[in-house]
């Protein structure tokens, strides 16, 4: 398996989209793995042809890194840049001469991983560079640091233990929380909000084939206010069965919310956190206890397929509203340049 690392940077001012971060007048934009296990040919070819491409359709000069494992294509990645005018911008260390040229010449605190406090505690075992690293004993390292530093030196001897994409854990938790566009007196619309809180976390909760048992809602008003009256109250809802039906938990978060409601507050944000969170078939069934019907899961699929397709929204809880008064402003958000053609930049000659 072979492994490159295209990393950009240093581009043009301006975007605040996606993956993409503005810092001072730069662009720097996260960097992106491939396997090239398929690709035939000379990869360091390869990469240039691709860093060109780049470089023509985007204007971003970008860093191309290839080698047998992630660390090492990220170490690769790494020497382009550092070394830019001697390599172009691409660095290929698949053969063991030039990697260990690039294990040798490169401090342990540049490995990808390896922070100040453990190069620190590296640096005295006498494990300075990164050649040292990987000439370490695996099994010492995970003793005395972790499983993470153990699979570092493993990667940088050459043995692949990072898959290209590693899935995130299922969420224990999920919350949706926003402030209000203006302050709420009455119950009805807040009642609006807390419903579509709970729709998106819904969504997010059968997003990663989840489903809850237990819900949290709250409501509380301006808390830095000192000419307001404060309050802040939530209720635990306990639900009947392990669900991810968004019309099961709006009724039973709307109902939490008239609990906790006080008439004469202005209130300014609501919270919904589902709690509970189970993998279905992670907990025992009772033979006489209510599960979630399969027509409710046929029903959240048709739902999901259709807001997928045509936007977040267009399928919703009838006490859900399209333009809410109470909708949290955004006034100064950034334009979506990279994201929607109705945002893109219009040059005027």
């Amino acid at each position: 398996m072979v492994w490159t690392l295209v990393n950009l940077s240093k581009g043009r001012p301006g975007l605040t989209r996606g993956n993409v971060h503005t810092y001072k007048s730069f662009l720097y934009i996260d960097e992106c793995f491939a396997d090239l296990s398929g690709v035939q040919g000379n990869l360091t070819q390869f990469g240039r042809e691709m860093r060109a491409r780049v470089l023509k359709c985007t204007g971003i000069p970008v860093g191309v890194g290839i080698a047998r494992t992630k660390t090492l294509a990220k170490l690769a990645n790494h020497t382009a840049k550092r070394l830019q005018a001697q390599t172009g911008g691409v660095v290929d260390i698949c053969d063991p001469f030039k990697r260990d040229w690039v294990l040798r010449n490169t401090e342990v605190k540049e490995v990808w991983g390896i922070g100040k406090r453990m190069t620190a505690h590296l640096e005295g075992m006498g494990i300075r560079t990164a050649m040292h690293l990987a000439m370490a004993d695996p099994r010492t390292l995970r003793q005395k640091f972790s499983v993470v530093v153990e699979k570092t030196a493993r990667e940088l001897g050459g043995t692949s233990c990072l898959d290209l994409d590693e899935p995130d854990p299922p969420k224990q938790e999920i919350c949706c929380s926003r402030m209000f566009g203006m302050r709420l007196t009455g119950l009805a619309p807040i009642k609006q909000a807390v419903a579509t809180y709970v729709g998106r976390a819904a969504e997010k909760l059968r997003a990663q084939g989840s489903v809850c048992k237990r819900m949290r809602v709250s409501i509380r008003t301006g808390m830095f206010n000192p000419n307001e009256v404060h309050h802040a109250q939530g209720a635990l809802v306990e639900l009947p069965y392990p669900t991810n039906d968004t019309l099961l938990l709006t009724r039973a978060a709307t109902d939490a919310v008239e609990r906790i409601y006080r008439d004469g507050y202005r209130y300014s944000k609501a919270e919904v956190l589902l709690l509970d969170l189970r993998q279905p078939g992670e907990f025992t069934d009772d033979l006489f206890s209510v599960i979630q019907p399969a027509a409710c899961d046929r029903l959240m699929q048709v739902m999901d397929s259709i807001n997928g397709k045509w936007g977040r929204g267009t399928v919703r809880v009838a006490s859900v509203p399209a333009a809410p008064d109470w909708g949290m402003r955004r006034d100064m958000m950034s334009q979506s340049y990279t994201t929607r053609i109705d945002k893109l930049w219009t040059v005027k000659c």
